[in-house]
């Protein structure tokens, strides 16, 4: 089979890939490999999948259906791999291969096409948060997690670099970040890209997450990226502020979060999330996401 990367794959790792990154040139040769070695059958691509690794549906030798995920090593898919491992399946897809083979994860099949953003809106919300909720739980101690503090230490280093026109918002963004990190409520293990197409439909459990790009820190950030879920309908509806506003204040009481923390991580990481599309030529992105944030 020609493992053809997805478009989508192909234009986000192209947004972020270091000069002379040859991964997606490989990646043909190595998915067959994986293949090879542990003697899958492969269905199909998973398309138009994900921003940060192919996805394969395919079958063991025994019929379980599984999923085969490659992704360079910018994607972090060890430490992803070490978060499933915490997990052990509690709200998040499970592991099926023990052990460890660098950028190759074998994963428990969910439904791929159906996830929880096919649900009502206020319905999604609810069986998201308590999805995400599951996956909040004391790191290892030996974790080599990277921080929250790290994390968006090395985005407000680019934030900086944005231009005159979203300065006000670039410097309320990054005076949040240094009021949230003095003094953060708790330490957990985070999804750390957590949002509605991150849910897959299951059999084990009626949902759970993929994709976990995991960081270490307080609840809120986490619970932030959510917030923002479907913002290009909250942009469309003259009711978008309010409702934006509304949706901080139900997402904070129904996971224990304080409602200002909440927001003002729901700032920062639009307002990254806007500088960024800004960086690597997506306008559209970039408008909706930093008039989001101006309501916050």
């Amino acid at each position: 089979m020609a493992f053809e990367p997805p478009q989508r794959l192909v234009r986000a790792l192209g947004e972020t890939a270091p000069s002379g990154d040859d991964w997606l040139e490989k990646l043909p040769g190595v998915a067959q490999e994986a293949v090879d070695l542990r003697e899958l059958t492969v269905e199909r691509v998973q398309v138009p999948g994900g921003r940060s690794s192919l996805v394969v549906l395919a079958r063991r030798a025994d019929g379980t259906p599984v999923v085969l995920k490659l992704a360079p090593g910018r994607a972090r898919p060890e430490s992803e791999r070490a978060a499933l491992a915490r997990w052990g399946g509690l709200g998040a897809v499970q592991l099926v291969e023990p052990f460890a083979a660098e950028g190759v994860l074998v994963l428990e099949r969910l439904h791929p096409d159906v996830s929880v953003r096919s649900l009502p809106e206020a319905k999604a919300l609810l069986e998201a948060a308590g999805t995400l909720r599951r996956l909040w739980v004391e790191p290892p101690g030996d974790h080599a997690f990277e921080t929250v503090a790290e994390r968006t230490g090395r985005q407000a280093v680019a934030m900086r670099g944005a231009g005159s026109e979203v300065s006000a918002l670039v410097s309320a963004a990054l005076e949040a970040r240094e009021s949230l990190l003095v003094a953060p409520p708790e330490v957990r293990l985070l999804h750390g890209t957590f949002r509605q197409s991150k849910v897959l439909a299951a059999e084990r459990m009626p949902w759970l997450a993929v994709g976990p790009d995991p960081v270490v820190g307080e609840c809120a950030f986490d619970l932030a990226r959510l917030v923002r879920d479907r913002v290009e309908d909250l942009i469309a509806t003259p009711s978008g502020a309010a409702t934006t506003r509304r949706r901080v204040k139900r997402l904070a009481e129904s996971l224990d979060v304080d409602q200002e923390r909440l927001r003002g991580w729901t700032l920062f990481r639009a307002v990254e999330s806007g500088v960024r599309a800004l960086r690597v030529g997506r306008p559209r992105d970039a408008e909706l996401l930093l008039e989001f944030a101006g309501w916050l």
